[in-house]
């Protein structure tokens, strides 16, 4: 025979059951005031970040700014812009490119751009006119246009390593350029490009004096998957140029794996290398477009192109 409980019979079942299984058990972890009250672990809290480093050690500190209230005001110039090519000796290969041009007399210290997956389109065209806008020469190379290679390739063809190299030489030979060096400045795959020019092509020390990135892609392109992700290319064990790279806290993982890898080694080997990521941003956060664009990428973009002209400045007076 079944004996259908009361509702009333099933709730004091239940709480003796539940006096017997807390009988002379600890406190839980709500009364824990140093316990999480989740189970789980997440990237955020809620109270604000803490850099307790030493001052001397932050390398963004202002006296002025912070005590004093002054801000510094970066140099804007107008900008032209010429359609230029050059060729490349290895294979007669011609390659157009921008050439950026700050109003006025010049000469003007020199900048090579180059471009990644996305190729020279017109969100890219904007980080090379930044620069220039800043008072620099910035020739910006279309390897991919000199190649009839399509946007977003996913192989990488050797040769328009070389394309960026000749264009080394095509703005070391300009008339409006001031000294005799430039430095590199690029984003995604066009710092794997600038990364071979310094390196492999041996003109890091003599006729490039820094190298700049925003989110590079630090392997070779046509390299297997867990090269991708797991390592980083040989020849940042070999760049020895002061460099400085940014990315986003939310840049892919591997990628962001193998640049925070490849600096944390260049650092133990002395090199000046600076990494800098920026909270609440991810890939792209320089030439996103208006429609999906945050304050964030905003902000961050504005930093990282002041951050650059001062270090391309510092490097090429």
């Amino acid at each position: 025979m079944i004996r259908i409980l009361s509702t009333r019979t099933i709730r004091h079942v239940a709480w003796a059951a539940l006096m017997v299984l807390t009988a002379g058990a600890p406190p839980v972890a709500a009364q824990d005031e140093t316990a999480p009250a989740a189970d789980t672990v997440t990237g955020r809290t809620f109270d604000a970040p803490v850099n307790s480093r030493p001052i001397a050690e932050k390398f963004w500190w202002s006296d002025d700014w912070y005590d004093r209230g002054v801000i510094e005001v970066p140099d804007n110039f107008a900008v032209t812009e010429t359609r230029v090519s050059y060729t490349n000796p290895a294979d007669g290969t011609e390659v157009p490119a921008i050439l950026y041009r700050p109003e006025g007399d010049g000469p003007f210290p020199g900048v090579l751009f180059q471009h990644g997956r996305r190729g020279l389109d017109v969100y890219v065209q904007r980080l090379a006119r930044r620069m220039a806008a800043r008072g620099f020469l910035v020739l910006a190379p279309d390897v991919y246009e000199a190649r009839f290679i399509e946007v977003f390739p996913l192989e990488h063809d050797p040769a328009t390593e070389g394309d960026v190299d000749a264009g080394v030489d095509f703005l070391l030979s300009h008339p409006d350029l001031k000294g005799d060096r430039i430095c590199l400045y690029s984003h995604t795959r066009g710092g794997y490009y600038t990364l071979r020019v310094a390196v492999e092509f041996a003109r890091q020390n003599t006729d490039v004096a820094c190298y700049v990135s925003f989110y590079p892609h630090w392997q070779d392109p046509n390299a297997v998957e867990p090269l991708q992700v797991y390592r980083y290319h040989s020849d940042l064990d070999r760049l020895e140029i002061p460099t400085m790279v940014f990315i986003g806290e939310y840049e892919q993982y591997q990628r962001r794996r193998s640049i925070e890898t490849a600096v944390r080694f260049m650092k133990e080997a002395g090199r000046d290398v600076r990494l800098i990521v920026y909270p609440g941003v991810g890939r792209g956060f320089d030439f996103r477009p208006p429609n999906v664009r945050t304050f964030a990428d905003d902000l961050a973009t504005r930093d990282a192109t002041l951050r650059t002209a001062a270090f391309l400045k510092r490097h090429l007076e």
